[in-house]
């Protein structure tokens, strides 16, 4: 069976947990020139630690993934330049658990989520703004309080558009951080001694002009939102929620959010699309290819406590979903769906076994699928 891999001393990622003196590398480490953030933290704002349900669901899916020694050294380059991880391979592989197995591994706290689809735009990672709710609750505040400005008198939006908002001084118009709300993007890039790791998932299946919307963000380290920025005389400092929380209010000053150490960004592709130059040179990339039979023993080890080699039903069980991946593909969590339902006792008459197989080894692609 393959040996795991010696730890490398330059490496701040094992996938071994129990990494709080690499976190502490990782906080103190000399950052490239290009990448030296300077924003400042707020002090009143505390992210969340490694404790409570959010963190248990981090660590729980986390804990469980094995990398190869090729994986840790890419994550790892990614770590030390503090740039975006390209994350490519088949469906199953392990790709968006990659991001779970960092955060957990290094005690970062619970991952930042931020699933996308084809109608997500830039702005949705980054702050969510009700526009159309603050103009609902002014003219809500005009019935209550008789010559105060009309609810009319607030500009209406437009479609996919944010309403500037009126002076603080107006009754009519309440204030514009109750409305406002940090997304997974955004909460990530506040300023912090410590990173964030940021799950963008499925990020081929964007609009197209979705990665060229990132570059910026990812350069700078931060960005501005508008509707902070013109109320910036009159209020300058503005408290909202974060993705974590919307009770857990941040500071942001000057409706900017600059980041003081860049999170750890890990994007996922199936492979669906091909990403412009400009956005490849900016990320560091690591191709995960389906396991092979070391590797998934492994993998059964360390979620189930399983020894493939201790009994010849899950060694059938392994190669039965080799064999069968060479049809179609295949996840790695079927081939666990099925060792469990054998340690259950489910499915253990041998006359079910093709039954069982077809019913939790269904082909993802190719002509079964």
């Amino acid at each position: 069976m393959e040996a795991e891999a010696v730890a490398k001393d330059w490496w701040l990622y094992h996938g071994t947990g129990e990494g709080a003196d690499r976190r502490a590398r990782l906080e103190a480490g000399f950052p490239p020139p290009w990448r030296d953030f300077t924003g400042a933290p707020d002090p009143g704002y505390a992210p969340p630690g490694c404790a409570g349900a959010a963190w248990e669901r981090t660590w729980r899916r986390g804990e469980g993934y094995v990398p190869d020694e090729p994986e840790k050294d890419v994550v790892n380059t990614a770590l030390h330049l503090r740039r975006p991880l390209l994350v490519t391979g088949k469906p199953g592989v392990g790709k968006s658990t990659l991001a779970y197995s960092i955060a957990s591994d290094l005690n970062l706290g619970p991952v930042l989520h931020w699933p996308i689809t084809s109608r997500t735009v830039l702005r949705d990672g980054l702050y969510l703004y009700d526009a159309i709710g603050r103009l609902q609750e002014a003219g809500l505040e005009q019935l209550r309080t008789p010559g105060a400005q009309p609810a009319a008198a607030l500009p209406v939006p437009a479609p996919d558009t944010a309403v500037a908002p009126s002076s603080p001084s107006s009754p009519s118009a309440p204030s514009i951080s109750r409305y406002l709300r940090l997304g997974p993007l955004g909460t990530a890039l506040l300023p912090q001694d410590r990173p964030r790791v940021l799950l963008v998932d499925e990020i081929d299946k964007s609009d197209i002009d979705l990665p060229g919307d990132l570059l910026t963000v990812f350069e700078d380290g931060g960005f501005l939102i508008p509707e902070l920025a013109r109320l910036a005389q009159e209020d300058p400092t503005v408290a909202i929620g974060t993705d974590d929380d919307p009770e857990a209010v941040v500071r942001i000053t000057q409706g900017r959010v600059q980041c003081r150490y860049f999170p750890v960004v890990v994007l996922t592709s199936n492979g669906e699309r091909d990403f412009p130059p400009a956005f490849l040179r900016r990320c560091v990339r690591l191709h995960l290819e389906p396991p092979g039979p070391d590797k998934l023993a492994r993998i059964v080890r360390r979620r189930l406590g399983v020894d493939i080699a201790s009994g010849e039903e899950y060694q059938d069980l392994v190669q039965a979903f080799l064999e069968r991946g060479e049809d179609g593909d295949l996840a790695t969590d079927q081939l666990l769906n099925a060792i469990q339902l054998r340690l259950a006792g489910a499915w253990s008459a041998p006359a079910d076994r093709e039954r069982f197989l077809a019913t939790v080894m269904q082909h993802l692609t190719g002509p079964t699928a």
